[in-house]
């Protein structure tokens, strides 16, 4: 299903949101490198997943951008679920390129979102794919970029959120355009909370509280940039900072940043996990085209499986490898005959002297 374009009521940023971009320089954008991990509690205070952030340096068509990658899965009721974001975003905050993706794994019901946005030409496409238990829903959207200034993406959020709380400051009336769960343009507004006090591990430090409303968020920042917590309204679960981050001062900024190494568990990343069934199914589906169109593989088979049970090797895998050179394309002249000194045709079988 293809929408040609939702742009029925133009909708604008303010001139505070305007400014607050053109505001941001090359080295302010350097000072949001680092990574971020929080982990998911309950109101009891247990721990039910986690939720991790990395900015890194990239390039994109040739041009230097920030690549972002936030990534959060864990259980709620012991329920699966999760999201992941892997995003290109330019210097001056527009977003080139974004893929999101959504789970929900209920026992007997499947909820599964993704949705990617990409520049082309003069205009901005988004296709979703929704699944619903067997269900699947295609969509495309398509925007033009001269109706988007001042537009705020999930991924480009996060370095917004870090630049703030670095200048520990919130324009007022700062309102940004943004996409609602249902793809419509719609307003992105971000108010000051003020400061507060938090306990990371040992120590109480004083965070800089952020709210983002576009999905009724909540989320609350370090100081130094670095997310402390996240609350999602009408959500029964925390994201909060474990152990404190080290701050990164003006004269490191030239450092590169260190990533701690995690073991990859393929399975509980969203990304890798979305990959490898869409991969599994491709392969399944080319593997059932060529059966339909080789129906002699199943002679093949049955023949095999004939003579395995009347010869009953001890090595299998060599009677096979034995069995099978005969069909090969690449065998030698001389391997046909040799192989039928050895091994004997049904047909031959069925003529011998007990």
């Amino acid at each position: 299903m293809e929408e040609p374009s939702r742009e029925v009521t133009r909708l604008n940023a303010s001139m505070e949101a305007l400014q607050f971009l053109a505001s941001i320089g090359v080295k302010e954008l350097e000072q949001c490198l680092f990574a971020d991990s929080l982990v998911t509690v309950s109101d009891t205070g247990r721990e039910l997943g986690e939720f991790s952030i990395t900015v890194q340096k990239a390039t994109y068509d040739g041009e230097p951008c920030y690549h972002i990658h936030a990534n959060s899965h864990g259980t709620i009721d012991d329920i699966p679920c999760g999201t992941s974001i892997t995003a290109y975003i330019s210097r001056t905050l527009e977003t080139l390129e974004q893929s999101h993706h959504e789970y929900v794994k209920l026992q007997d019901h499947r909820l599964d979102r993704k949705s990617h946005m990409v520049q082309q030409g003069d205009k901005l496409l988004v296709n979703k794919v929704i699944t619903e238990r067997e269900e699947v829903k295609r969509q495309t959207f398509t925007f033009a970029l001269s109706s988007l200034e001042g537009f705020v993406s999930e991924a480009s959020n996060l370095l917004i959120l870090r630049i703030l709380a670095q200048r520990k400051r919130i324009p007022e009336n700062m309102v940004f355009l943004a996409l609602d769960v249902d793809t419509r343009i719609s307003f992105s507004a971000y108010k000051e909370l003020g400061m507060k006090q938090q306990v990371l591990g040992q120590e109480s430090v004083e965070v800089f509280g952020i709210e983002r409303t576009v999905a009724s968020a909540e989320d609350a920042t370090s100081l130094s940039g670095h997310l402390a917590s996240r609350v999602q309204v009408g959500s029964p679960v925390t994201m909060r900072l474990i152990q404190l981050p080290s701050v990164i001062r003006g004269d490191d900024k030239d450092d590169k940043p260190v990533f701690e190494k995690k073991p990859l568990v393929w399975e509980e990343d969203m990304q890798l996990c979305s990959k490898f069934l869409d991969r599994k199914e491709e392969l399944e589906a080319d593997h059932a085209s060529y059966i339909r169109h080789h129906p002699e593989l199943k002679a093949l088979m049955a023949d095999f499986l004939q003579f395995l049970l009347l010869r009953k090797p001890d090595n299998v895998f060599s009677f096979a490898a034995e069995y099978f050179a005969a069909f090969s394309s690449r065998r030698n002249p001389g391997s046909t005959v040799k192989s039928s000194s050895v091994i004997q045709t049904p047909e031959s079988l069925q003529t011998q002297d007990p």
